[in-house]
């Protein structure tokens, strides 16, 4: 096997690529055949887009992380490849959608919505580690999807729910930032032996 095929399987990739597609695919069909509008709803874009990144944490680190700090293999790079493609994935998937019977947008709510979420999976993976680094996000976006607030603090607190045209949401452009070099740079925290 190739190192990259032997990576892949260290991380459940497989696995969690079955459950984004299996979970998108469930949603959209849920959706094209209960729903008279043919235009998802914005708070099930942003639930959709949650569930799909809670779907790839738990591959942001292997079974062991002080293999991840090894200095044999550069890390950072490998790392930041691993969360881009991460976002790919959920931005392909969502966006293949907008020509279909179920459209899951606007592109710029889920472009938006995965690389924050994204990048700030990758922030808690970085500090708790990847086993926990969906908590946070998973309790933000609940309230912020079902409870958005106005004003610039309000709106900054609930950036996912908050409409496309938002510039207060650019808050998502500094968690995506700096979840990608955070994790890029340290990698998953490390977890005691008895986890």
């Amino acid at each position: 096997m190739t190192w990259t095929l032997l990576y892949l399987r260290s991380r459940r990739v497989p696995l969690a690529l079955a459950a984004v597609v299996g979970g998108l695919a469930a949603l959209w069909t849920t959706y094209l055949i209960f729903a008279e509008d043919r235009d998802v709803t914005p708070m099930m874009v942003v639930m959709t887009v949650l569930l799909m990144v809670a779907a790839l944490a738990p591959t942001l680190a292997g079974p062991d992380e002080s293999l991840d700090r090894t200095a044999s293999v550069r890390w950072p790079w490998r790392r930041a490849v691993h969360l881009l493609v991460g976002l790919l994935v959920v931005l392909v998937f969502l966006l293949a959608t907008l020509h279909t019977g179920a459209r899951f947008g606007p592109a710029a709510l889920v472009v938006r919505d995965a690389a924050g979420l994204l990048g700030l999976t990758a922030l808690c993976a970085t500090v708790f580690g990847a086993a926990r680094s969906w908590f946070l996000p998973l309790g933000w976006t609940i309230v912020a999807a079902f409870y958005p607030q106005d004003g610039t603090w309000g709106a900054a607190a609930t950036w996912q729910g908050q409409p496309t045209d938002s510039r207060v949401a650019a808050v998502a452009a500094v968690l995506a930032g700096g979840g990608l070099v955070a994790y890029a740079m340290f990698g998953p925290a490390r977890r005691a032996p008895s986890e």
